[in-house]
């Protein structure tokens, strides 16, 4: 699969507005990768592909989960949850990504994860501050993005749970672990 073929295949999964959401993210990636080491190829993949499953039939991804036995307590949160997961299978699968860092770009973009590598938290960060994000809060993790990458990922985590609270959904537990895991590296930091 190359990159050509990726974008096709997305652009034909998914309505223009993610789309343009999706080449956001491919930008911010690939800025981010050059800005902290990563493998940028990787990051461009991670980007493309990151997506894929989020307008998939909902009752066929919770198929896919159960029959591939992806995580099953993704079945008790909403379903915004499952597009990612789904998403790193189908991009292994249907587009023979087999970087293991790659599919866990894709797998964690939504929730993250304690312990995330540098490309996990590099597709996290840019999935949620690309160009066409309007949010409250916005520009204080981007003002963090490359200057501080943990610092900025420890913005977005803190402004996804609150945003959650404030919608009176539950929280996943990868979120919290990974909220908790930034927050102890930050304390460990301090003392080195």
């Amino acid at each position: 699969m190359n990159r050509e073929e990726a974008l096709a295949h997305v652009k034909e999964v998914l309505p223009e507005q993610r789309y343009v959401h999706t080449l956001g993210v491919i930008d911010t990636a690939k800025a981010l990768a050059k800005a902290y080491g990563a493998n940028v190829e990787h990051a461009e993949t991670a980007a493309i592909l990151h997506d894929m499953a989020k307008h998939q039939d909902r009752d066929a991804m919770k198929n896919l989960i159960q029959e591939e036995n992806i995580d099953p307590r993704l079945l008790l949160f909403h379903h915004e949850l499952w597009h990612a997961p789904v998403g790193a299978y189908l991009a292994k699968m249907t587009m023979g990504v087999e970087s293991q860092d790659v599919l866990n770009a894709i797998r964690f973009h939504t929730t993250g994860r304690a312990e995330m590598g540098l490309l996990e938290k590099i597709i996290y960060l840019a999935d949620s501050i690309e160009p066409g994000r309007k949010f409250p809060g916005v520009e204080y993790i981007r003002e963090a993005a490359y200057k501080d990458l943990d610092e900025a990922l420890r913005r977005a985590v803190k402004q996804s749970i609150l945003f959650l609270i404030e919608k009176k959904q539950r929280i996943f537990p990868d979120t919290l672990e990974c909220y908790n895991d930034l927050m102890l590296q930050k304390e460990k930091n301090k003392y080195e």
